[in-house]
């Protein structure tokens, strides 16, 4: 696991480390120290952490005027014994919040395992981004069928579309944005039909 990379094909456009309003505002990444890791795996020292012990992350850009992020995730996604949402939440979604971005993109391929508890804090994000939205994307379709059984779909939206099973890495970020606010778009207004 430890040559698997966050997307880097964008930090032309973000870098959380020279964003002011990100947490990781400064920060200095090793290429070399492999610091960060997954039970006994050892992961790439680009990936970010968040107060899990199993799920690490990615911001791979802001747009603080259109107001949405793009976060790719590596690990097992676990809120049953170590409440990931809760810190993903808390210490980093929060902030961002405040900062006006209210729609999220979270990337998912290469986490391995969702171990749910209950949907209380995707219902808080869900709330606190009233007018925006939550997308899970590329996630393992074991884990959506675990985030399934948990019914995160009615906080979050799970894509398994197949306009999704594009390569998202060879676009610019607000290209992928465009194509998913689209997409929310027209179930939206499918609903109100």
């Amino acid at each position: 696991m430890h040559h698997i990379e966050p997307h880097f094909g964008w930090r032309d456009y973000y870098r959380a480390e020279d964003d002011p309003n990100s947490p990781f505002y400064g920060r200095e990444y090793s290429e070399f120290e492999f610091t960060n890791k997954v039970y006994n795996y050892l992961l790439h020292p680009q990936w970010d952490r968040f107060g899990s012990d199993t799920l690490l992350f990615k911001i791979l850009f802001v747009d603080y005027d259109e107001g949405y992020a793009i976060i790719e995730f590596i690990g097992e996604w676990n809120d049953c014994i170590n409440n990931d949402i809760m810190f993903l939440k808390r210490d980093i979604l929060d902030e961002m919040i405040g900062l006006r971005v209210n729609k999220f993109i979270f990337i998912g391929e290469n986490v391995l395992n969702f171990h749910g508890s209950d949907d209380s804090y995707y219902e808080e994000l869900r709330e606190d981004i009233e007018d925006g939205w939550a997308v899970f994307l590329h996630f393992l379709p074991h884990v959506v069928e675990e985030m399934h059984s948990y019914r995160l779909q009615d906080q979050v939206h799970i894509e398994e579309d197949d306009e999704f099973t594009f390569d998202w890495r060879r676009k610019k970020p607000e290209y992928l944005y465009g194509v998913i606010s689209r997409q929310i778009g027209r179930q939206h207004s499918l609903e109100l039909e």
